[in-house]
């Protein structure tokens, strides 16, 4: 079933207080990436318990309201780093709000798929990709059993704060690496970017990006996931 719309709870933060009330959604400029503006909760508890009552059911919490660290940084370095994706097909997994992938879109990359298994996530995104002015595709299906084949360049904001997620995003990401994808991944430092195949390429010292949670973390990182070396077929004769 899909969402009901988000219509009611956005805002344009510079416009006044045309709605108000603590569960609204206000259209601000990113804190590391202030050249894309998202559409961010006041308070994502009480918004997540309004759509909830809206919805009539449980939902899966707001994670899209939230501009989280990880995708932060990774904005932030495609921006700075447009050859990484102009001219090429990116998909953007985990995609919450929409942060990369617009950084991606705005970064000149060929087309944008924004992937997150959230219908509302999708709506967001829809909004800020046209509060930004871009173009992208939104997809909701669960892509990480794959290896995002048709994608150029694979990107990963917000794919590694929690550890069984985490899990799955890395073994996603080794794989289309494996196949030849440029892949990318930000990490907001909580300790779940292992893997010898990660190359870190970039840390931004930024305490009070993302979650409360997160501000103790005085850095978070973007990582190039290199692909594997073949196997050496000596030591398989022996």
């Amino acid at each position: 079933m899909p969402p009901a719309s988000l219509t009611p709870w956005l805002t344009d933060s510079s416009a006044g207080a045309a709605y108000p009330t603590a569960d609204a959604l206000h259209l601000r400029p990113v804190a590391l990436v202030p050249e894309i503006q998202l559409y961010l909760a006041e308070d994502p508890t009480l918004l997540w318990a309004r759509l909830e009552a809206s919805a009539g059911h449980r939902l899966p919490a707001p994670f899209w309201a939230s501009a989280w660290a990880g995708g932060q940084v990774l904005a932030r370095y495609v921006l700075d780093n447009p050859a990484i994706v102009a001219g090429r097909r990116v998909l953007d997994i985990a995609s919450g709000s929409g942060l990369v992938a617009i950084a991606a879109a705005q970064a000149g990359a060929a087309s944008v798929t924004a992937n997150d298994i959230d219908p509302y996530a999708s709506v967001a995104i829809e909004a800020n990709a046209q509060a930004n002015g871009v173009r992208l595709e939104c997809v909701t299906d669960d892509l990480l059993d794959g290896t995002g084949a048709g994608a150029d360049v694979i990107l990963a904001g917000d794919g590694l704060y929690e550890e069984t997620l985490a899990t799955r995003v890395l073994a996603f990401l080794t794989r289309a690496a494996a196949r030849g994808a440029q892949v990318w991944a930000g990490d907001p430092g909580r300790g779940h970017a292992g893997g010898a195949l990660l190359e870190r390429v970039a840390v931004y010292d930024q305490s009070a990006l993302g979650s409360p949670e997160d501000h103790q973390r005085s850095e978070s990182a973007v990582y190039r996931v290199r692909r594997a070396a073949p196997p050496d077929p000596r030591r398989a004769e022996s």
